[in-house]
């Protein structure tokens, strides 16, 4: 995702939200989000108590709140509740994305792993999400590494459904995200552990393959406290916000 970012401003989310989806407005005042002009999402709500509270009903503004970390740096997932991308305001994705499973569903697209295994999944069309994994599985492919098995027997992609133990839908839901091998991602649900209190993630996601989503667009479920390495799910406006806060060109 070879994209020009702005100056850091004194609003850096609302710059990267712009950026990663051309098409949405933002009101003059800076309170409220549309995809069409008419129907309107506040953007800021109440500051939430916490991570924890903030997770149950963020705001627009709260999926912002903790900031991506890019690279390899898995420092920042000991914090509890240290979730960047976790974040997810379900009117903002209905807006961006889908409010219906019907309409995910027509969008849908066959991505097969080609040479890295024997295997695809299907995610959404809209706003180029297949495109994006495309170019992730092209650049993996020409790996000098074999990356065959991180591939092999992948969780799946679309899947309208809650987030275990929530009312939340999952990511999934809207075709953006994608699960690989998940004997070798990791999952703290199936540890035992309890939430804000997961313990120690043991990675065996190669950086290499990190590296190859987060260029376009996709965060990874391994730098969350609540660590789902097999998870990789797209979201731009969090990639292009870290790169504007850290002054990444």
């Amino acid at each position: 995702m070879s994209r020009p970012v702005p100056e850091a401003s004194d609003a850096p989310a609302l710059d990267a939200l712009r950026l990663a989806y051309p098409d949405l407005q933002v009101s003059t005042d800076g309170a409220a989000v549309s995809a069409d002009g008419e129907t309107w999402v506040t953007f800021r709500g109440p500051p939430p108590a916490s991570p924890e509270a903030a997770l149950a009903n963020p705001s627009p503004a709260d999926q912002f709140m903790q900031v991506y970390p890019l690279g390899d740096d898995l420092s920042g997932r000991t914090q509890p509740y240290f979730d960047p991308g976790r974040f997810r305001n379900q009117r903002l994705f209905g807006m961006l994305w889908f409010a219906s499973e019907g309409a995910a569903r027509q969008s849908l697209v066959r991505v097969p792993f080609g040479d890295l295994a024997d295997a695809a999944v299907m995610v959404t069309s809209h706003r180029g999400v297949d495109c994006q994994l495309g170019a992730v599985l092209d650049r993996l492919r020409a790996s000098e590494q074999d990356l065959s098995r991180y591939f092999r027997q992948p969780g799946g992609g679309f899947n309208w459904r809650r987030i275990s133990g929530t009312d939340r839908l999952s990511a999934h839901s809207y075709g953006i995200a994608v699960d690989l091998n998940a004997e070798l991602g990791g999952y703290w649900r199936w540890t035992g552990a309890e939430a804000g209190n997961v313990g120690p993630y043991e990675n065996r996601i190669p950086a290499e393959i990190v590296a190859a989503f987060e260029t376009y667009g996709f965060i990874w479920g391994g730098k969350w406290h609540h660590f789902d390495g097999m998870h990789f799910e797209y979201r731009p406006e969090l990639i292009l916000h870290s790169r504007i806060v850290q002054g990444t060109r």
